[in-house]
């Protein structure tokens, strides 16, 4: 899952952010509607203007993609899943949900109000772009309305493709799950379907790359098809996985009350009594009133020259509370679990009501829930 590397703000409570790719696709976008595009179809304007109306397009089809993901997001709080925020990144967006519909019904509606979304918007950027077309037949408005209901047009058809993760996917292991009765299955079947359309797409496109002149439209079908390989068999390991899970309590197996620094500690005295002393790779730090401060790691450690350590103190490596992941004793594994791996210390620092650390949760925690999780459960 994609992380956010810069923050764009908080819609409806949802947080928004976009990951760094996406600063790469958007200055392709705008250089081809400033070169090509909008000079196309909207003849006679000056190329300040071009570059200005390209500008506009991206940032309304990156406002077109949040709305996508915002109504799977709205849906899915609805429907009592968690929304942890939305990234933007070289593919479109993702939405960051903790946990998965517990009905097909609920899946499938999660999953199609987003292309729906699309859909709307697509009627409305065309009516618009008729609209100023009357007006003037080479009008700038007419030429980035209509780019912009084609794009939100083919990105409805594109996620409404049966191949998991993409929205049709997920409709159709909706489908499969409604009339088995049976979510792994479903998810198994929607994942085989996903990796054939993917394997399918890295034909067409290699094919379309040596047989169309080297064509670079033919490398990105291939990228997409890589993506939807690799996408619906991480989905499907984690809807097994989360299977697994499911049940089970962030307390159920957690390591419980671990090492903690004080913000004040010295990189070389943690690396002497914590490191090497300790066997242990990763620490909470906190503060004065022994409050969660944020998270220091080996990794972290070793990006400061080892000179330096005798005079780094942990709060200033650390990182911040606020960008460290983070749960409580009762919250559900499940949920907890989607996101450990994404996040980029790979460990879940578990805070208790007053931001005092009461344990902490890493992959290898993970590893060992299934061999407990019967007795986990039947000790509560």
């Amino acid at each position: 899952m994609m992380n956010e590397s810069v923050h764009l703000g908080t819609v409806r409570g949802i947080r928004v952010g976009m990951h760094w790719s996406l600063l790469v696709i958007g200055w392709l976008l705008v250089a081809s509607l400033a070169g090509y595009e909008v000079p196309h179809a909207a003849p006679g304007h000056t190329t300040t203007a071009y570059w200005l109306a390209a500008l506009v397009a991206a940032v309304v089809f990156y406002a077109s993609l949040v709305a996508h993901e915002l109504a799977h997001a709205l849906v899915a709080r609805r429907r009592g899943i968690e929304v942890d925020g939305i990234v933007l990144w070289l593919l479109g967006g993702v939405s960051k949900l903790r946990g998965e519909a517990d009905r097909a019904r609920d899946e499938e509606r999660i999953a199609i109000v987003g292309p729906a979304t699309s859909v709307v918007l697509a009627l409305v950027f065309f009516g618009l772009s008729r609209l100023f077309g009357a007006v003037h037949s080479a009008s700038l408005p007419a030429a980035v309305f209509g780019w912009l209901g084609w794009l939100n047009g083919l990105l409805a058809l594109f996620n409404l493709v049966p191949a998991f993760p993409l929205d049709g996917g997920r409709v159709l292991r909706a489908v499969v799950w409604r009339f088995t009765g049976d979510k792994r299955r479903s998810t198994k079947i929607a994942a085989t379907t996903g990796s054939a359309f993917g394997y399918g797409f890295i034909a067409l496109g290699v094919a379309g790359f040596v047989f169309g002149g080297g064509s670079f439209d033919g490398l990105w079908l291939a990228v997409i098809g890589w993506f939807l390989v690799s996408a619906s068999r991480a989905e499907a390991n984690a809807s097994a996985r989360a299977g697994e899970l499911r049940g089970l309590v962030v307390r159920d197996v957690m390591t419980p009350a671990p090492l903690t620094v004080p913000t004040w500690v010295t990189l070389d005295v943690l690396m002497r009594e914590g490191v090497y002393r300790r066997r242990l790779s990763s620490f909470p730090v906190v503060d004065a009133d022994d409050a969660f401060a944020g998270l220091i790691t080996v990794s972290i450690i070793r990006t400061v020259p080892s000179e330096r350590w005798p005079v780094t103190t942990t709060a200033a490596v650390a990182r911040p509370a606020a960008a460290t992941l983070t749960c409580a004793p009762h919250d559900e594994l499940v949920g907890v679990a989607r996101h450990l791996f994404a996040s980029p210390d790979r460990r879940a620092v578990v805070l208790d009501g007053d931001r005092r650390v009461v344990g902490i949760l890493s992959p290898s925690d993970l590893q060992r829930a299934p061999a407990d999780s019967a007795v986990a459960v039947s000790a509560r």
